[in-house]
């Protein structure tokens, strides 16, 4: 399994690319980050949201979903959101900024294979998201992350489903379950339920 995370960590990181931002001194990058979730094969921060007039939206270059690998050469990935967040505060008198990005799109597609219901999926959901993660479990060797909200289970969207209605779902599911996930702060953010803060 080591050798497998060692591949797709390789693989993530030849998709890497740099890309170089022009902005105005004293001017905000205009982003809004949040974190990857604890499962994540790469756990670095990940662009939510952008300000339409920012230098960030104005490059082009970028795209919601995107992981944030490095900023000027400061690699971002394992750092405590409030730190990637302190980063980024500090580029406000640079005339450019260089980002290090693993082109991402903003939802997560997980595959869980459950053989027989007598395997516990391995991880508790609350009000659509997941909230806790057991380690080496098939969901975590499905992809699932901690923090992201279930948004789609084989297919059939559960945005608007109740709680017990969504545990009910994956209780009596077996075979490969795919799941479609996002981080909760940027499905808040995208579904209008959270203020942007940006920075």
């Amino acid at each position: 399994q080591a050798q497998l995370i060692a591949q797709s960590i390789g693989q993530a990181f030849s998709v890497a690319y740099r890309e170089f931002l022009r902005k105005q001194k004293g001017e905000n990058l205009g982003v809004v980050i949040v974190e990857s979730g604890w499962g994540s094969i790469l756990p670095t921060v990940i662009l939510a949201g952008m300000l339409n007039s920012g230098p960030a939206a104005r490059s082009g270059k970028l795209s919601v979903g995107d992981q944030i690998m490095s900023i000027n050469d400061t690699s971002l990935v394992g750092l405590p959101l409030a730190t990637c967040q302190g980063i980024i505060k500090g580029l406000k008198n640079q005339l450019k900024v260089k980002m290090s990005i693993v082109s991402c799109p903003p939802v997560t597609t997980v595959l869980i294979k459950r053989p027989d219901l007598k395997f516990q999926l391995g991880f508790s959901v609350q009000n659509g998201i997941i909230c806790s993660l057991m380690r080496g479990g098939i969901a975590e060797r499905g992809g699932v992350r901690v923090g992201h909200r279930i948004i789609e289970i084989n297919g059939q969207s559960v945005v608007a489903m109740p709680h017990e209605k969504i545990v009910q779902t994956l209780s009596v599911s077996v075979g490969e379950i795919n799941m479609k996930t996002m981080p909760a702060v940027m499905f808040r953010l995208l579904t209008g339920q959270e203020t942007p803060s940006y920075i």
